[in-house]
């Protein structure tokens, strides 16, 4: 006689819960084969749900269960029912459930499988593409149901924290008007509204100013946005951030509320105390010591501009490309890599070929030998001796250290170094590949300049946005020297990773307008483009900022994943395409109609 599984026999625990305590009592499990094994009479097997794994054995005396237990395959869904025994001496410390098993009375088979394209396993070989296309067995696997209960946590943890510091959660439209600045929109095209396009919000930035002008005065959101971005390890068109803005605040204000966030998710999730405040450091500074905005500072191969040093020098010492690079407004780097650290020559030469890979054309380089002389380098056949003592010097270079040198434009030296340090770290052993290795070095990275020069149009751009206030001393250069100004922006930098960025807001209508102008944006355009905004700064409008956390990234760092994709439960793939569904895909020409789009074909490729 079958037993009523689900509609009168419920479960009574999950696969992960039943331990010595539970010896002798009748319980019920359902879940999915994880294996099965056949020892000549006793059919055993492991059943998983996800909250871990528990044997069940099917003896020949439960007569029906035992014959139907012989029909069991791998990720059959099914229930059973069954008395909890001991384990004996058979006990198997590696599962939770280890000193038990349940002794099943009764089988039932809810949905048999067909044989899964590759197994469940914790640890697998598979090629991503391949469990991107079946991405709902992929989430079987532990790794993964871990990381997302993991996220689930972080959401009942932040909305708490937020909540009992009397911030409000509130929604924001995830389609407006586009706005330009910051990253490429994705566009929706309207069908009541022919030839107009609503944007995909990149981020609610807009509308939780709106919400400070309000007078909501806390404001926080758990939102998903979208940008046309380019993919990466840490990148997705689709997005989750963790939202925040605040009236009547400073920046410190702001740092404060954050940074108890921060210490509340890692001590509920990992049980780790993180020490506030937080170091903070001037972005000038982290550009010169590391490259970028978002140093990892768990280990040291900082480097040093030379700039100053060759320039005083004259000529180069010797070494004309250099000296070029100075003439030319570049900035000339150097890198220690230390003599207890060697690299073979063979090794070194590969540093070349990674530096080339981010950019540079070369990477010279200067081994120390006794007495301050280099060695495999073809610096030294033309640098003076002055100048390469004082490059010595100055890099604290002793026998045996590796200098590494590069120079030539500010941006691309910038970015050659700071992924040639990252590189070379994990090469030397001194971080993981992946992942915190229980290290965890937070910091705000400050005072970042309000604008950026752009080369090609020969013209100041926001490096944030048009709505960052500037430093109080630094309004008179916004229209004589936008280069020399710094704003109230600030990132909060984990292990190499921004995981969050903000500012203080412009509330202030005469400021607001010199920023424009410094941007060479006319009256007529500014309203053009955000007038909606500037309409509501002039009604009182209270003093606020925020900032916004990377959900996702917080995941992968709290969760040790190698990539964004592993913590997100549908992830599209590396050319932003979604494997499981087939999306993006193409519609037919009735549908472009109704929203009065024309589809262009792809053009030819060159031959």
């Amino acid at each position: 006689m079958a037993v009523p599984f689900i509609s009168e026999v419920k479960r009574t625990h999950t696969c992960g819960q039943l331990t010595k305590e539970q010896l002798g009592q009748e319980v019920v499990l359902f879940g999915w084969v994880q294996n099965r094994r056949d020892h000549g009479g006793a059919v055993f097997i492991d059943l998983r749900d996800r909250e871990g794994l528990t044997q069940v054995v099917f003896e020949p005396d439960a007569k029906e269960a035992h014959e139907l237990a012989g029909q069991l395959r791998l990720e059959f869904c099914i229930g059973v029912r069954g008395k909890v025994i001991s384990r004996g001496k058979n006990v198997n410390p590696k599962m939770k459930t280890g000193e038990i098993e349940v002794k099943a009375d009764a089988l039932t088979i809810f949905n048999r499988s067909e044989p899964t394209p590759f197994l469940i396993e914790d640890a697998i070989d598979t090629a991503e593409d391949k469990r991107l296309a079946h991405r709902y067995l992929d989430l079987r696997r532990k790794p993964l149901q871990q990381s997302l209960m993991t996220r689930s946590k972080m959401n009942a943890l932040t909305r708490s924290y937020m909540v009992q510091n009397g911030f409000l959660e509130l929604e924001t439209p995830f389609m407006g008007k586009y706005t330009p600045g910051g990253a490429r929109n994705f566009l929706v095209p309207s069908r009541l509204n022919a030839g107009k396009f609503y944007a995909l919000a990149e981020s609610p930035q807009l509308y939780k100013q709106l919400f400070m002008v309000a007078g909501f005065d806390r404001y926080f959101q758990i939102v998903k946005c979208f940008r046309d971005e380019d993919l990466r390890l840490d990148r997705q068109p689709e997005f989750t951030q963790i939202d925040v803005e605040m009236s009547f605040v400073n920046q410190d204000d702001i740092f404060t509320m954050i940074e108890g966030l921060i210490q509340k998710l890692w001590k509920e999730v990992l049980g780790v105390d993180v020490p506030t405040p937080f170091m903070r450091m001037n972005f000038d500074e982290s550009m010169a010591k590391y490259g970028n905005d978002k140093p990892d500072l768990r280990f040291g191969l900082e480097h040093i501009v030379l700039t100053d040093l060759i320039r005083e020098h004259g000529e180069g010492g010797g070494v004309p490309l250099i000296w070029e690079a100075v003439q030319h407004k570049g900035i000339v780097k150097a890198m220690v890599i230390p003599a207890d650290k060697p690299l073979s020559r063979a090794e070194s030469d590969k540093l070349e070929e990674f530096a080339k890979q981010a950019g540079a054309r070369g990477l010279a380089r200067a081994k120390v030998g006794e007495g301050g002389e280099w060695t495999q380098s073809p610096l030294a056949k033309t640098i003076s001796p002055a100048l390469r003592q004082a490059i010595n010097q100055a890099c604290n270079a002793k026998t045996g250290d590796l200098i590494l040198f590069q120079f030539g434009r500010e941006s691309l030296v910038h970015t050659v170094m700071a992924n040639l340090r990252v590189h070379v770290a994990k090469k030397l052993g001194l971080i993981p590949e992946y992942g915190s290795g229980g290290n965890w070095r937070f910091l705000w990275v400050v005072n970042p300049p309000l604008f950026e020069y752009d080369e090609d149009s020969k013209t100041w751009a926001a490096a944030h946005h048009a709505f960052t206030r500037p430093h109080d001393g630094d309004v008179q250069y916004l229209l004589t020297d936008p280069g020399r100004v710094k704003c109230h922006r600030y990132d909060v930098v984990l292990n190499g990773f921004e995981i969050g960025g903000g500012s203080i807001r412009l509330h202030d209508p005469k400021v607001q307008a010199e920023v424009f102008k410094a941007l060479g944006i006319e009256e007529e355009e500014a309203r053009t483009k955000f007038g909606f905004l500037l309409d509501a700064l002039k009604y009182g409008a209270p003093p606020h900022g925020g900032i916004a956390l990377g959900m996702d990234r917080l995941v992968m760092l709290l969760t040790g994943a190698e990539s964004l994709r592993d913590v997100i439960p549908f992830p599209k793939s590396k050319t932003g395409t979604d494997l499981m569904t087939g999306a993006p895909g193409e519609v037919d020409d009735r549908q472009l109609k109704e929203v009065h789009v024309r589809s262009a074909p792809p053009p030819a490729p060159q031959k």
